[in-house]
């Protein structure tokens, strides 16, 4: 029993410093406000989609709204095989704002990854410096490029990961989702401090195209079905870290609808851990590991306490740390994603633990469905 409690005691003494030194780096992130500097950059805007007649025609009319120069910038979608209205809606909306620069292209399947295949195929016909993904089912704030354009203009930088948040209405399971994908981006932040990157996300994600050529671009992951994102920002972080930056600015914030489906918020989550194996960062494994073994270790903890095997204080105690170190994290990364609007976390602390271990368990040994395609570990 000693030695349960040893280990026991271990674990969290572990996960607080990493979540320690995460709430350090993250404070190391400096904030950028735009200058008003003339825009000069060149953006191609690259997005991928497959069956979002829901959701696309939010995003392009997002983007018509931009507060940027039409002839530097230049959208680029990716038909990944739909079998909706999608396509429809994209050309509809073409029409209706001719003076854009718009490209459709069809997916071109050569990995087990669709999104990365849309990204290789769009990469060829780009015209301008810069690349900038984001998601069909995604709302780009007015001054997003204007924001990513002072930032680029003022620093020497070849790739710039951005801020994503979920647009939630007010229900539990939305607010569920903003807190952890909120805690995604506390980490991304705080990993960046620490000169430690390993993860961003592809809604809102910049680099250049000579970047991406000179990477050998998705060559070495290409098995993996996600990923197009972290794996070629470890790959850049590799390459040159010095010119790799985290733009924390709040005009650049990128929105994503949240799933109002259990099981394929589940899925989504899986597809996401599915890929943490394959990091190529000691730090991220390790940050990994002991998450997947806190939260495991509380879900066998509680059910200990209540077959009266294991002791309520020892779990409350535990539980307390990894509140109170949660909360400083989420409470810093609340601040800038939604300017310091009121947080709860209390219950989702609670539920966490339990969806995380499932989540991190079942990735390790589960097939996962997306877009109605399945995907083998």
């Amino acid at each position: 029993m000693e030695l349960i409690t040893i280990i026991f005691c271990l674990i969290v003494l572990n996960y607080v410093i990493f979540i320690g030194l995460l709430i350090y780096g993250f404070a190391k992130v400096k904030s950028f406000e735009k200058i008003d500097l003339q825009p000069k950059t060149t953006f191609s805007i690259i997005v991928p989609f497959r069956n979002e007649e829901k959701n696309f025609r939010t995003l392009l009319d997002s983007i018509s709204q931009l507060n940027y120069p039409l002839d530097l910038f230049e959208i680029i979608v990716i038909d990944d095989f739909s079998n909706d209205n999608s396509e429809k809606i994209f050309n509809n909306w073409r029409m209706e704002n001719g003076l854009i620069q718009t490209t459709l292209l069809e997916n071109l399947r050569l990995s087990n990854s669709p999104k990365k295949d849309a990204i290789s195929r769009a990469v060829p016909v780009v015209k301008n410096e810069w690349i900038i993904t984001t998601d069909a089912d995604c709302e780009v704030p007015r001054n997003w490029l204007l924001a990513f354009d002072n930032y680029i203009q003022s620093h020497e930088v070849e790739m710039l990961v951005g801020a994503v948040n979920v647009k939630a209405k007010w229900n539990p399971f939305h607010y569920f989702q903003q807190l952890d994908l909120m805690s995604l981006q506390g980490t991304t932040i705080g990993s960046f401090g620490l000169k430690e990157a390993f993860m961003c996300n592809g809604a809102n994600f910049a680099y250049t195209k000579n970047l991406f050529n000179s990477l050998g671009g998705f060559n070495g992951n290409a098995k993996i079905a996600s990923g197009d994102d972290v794996f070629l920002l470890q790959k850049a972080v590799k390459h040159n870290p010095e010119k790799i930056h985290y733009l924390k600015n709040t005009e650049s914030i990128v929105l994503t609808k949240p799933e109002n489906n259990i099981i394929k918020l589940f899925m989504q989550r899986v597809r996401w851990a599915s890929k943490t194996a394959s990091y190529n960062s000691d730090f991220a494994k390790g940050l990994a590991v002991v998450v997947l073994l806190m939260n495991i270790t509380l879900f066998v903890g509680f059910g200990s306490c209540i077959m009266n095997v294991a002791s309520w204080e020892l779990i409350a105690i535990a539980f307390g740390w990894k509140l109170v170190v949660d909360y400083v994290l989420l409470f810093k990364t609340n601040s800038f994603l939604r300017k310091g609007r009121l947080l709860f976390p209390i219950v989702s602390g609670f539920i966490y633990p339990f969806f995380s271990s499932l989540v991190g368990l079942y990735s390790l040994v589960g097939t996962f469905t997306w877009k109605e395609r399945s995907y083998k570990k």
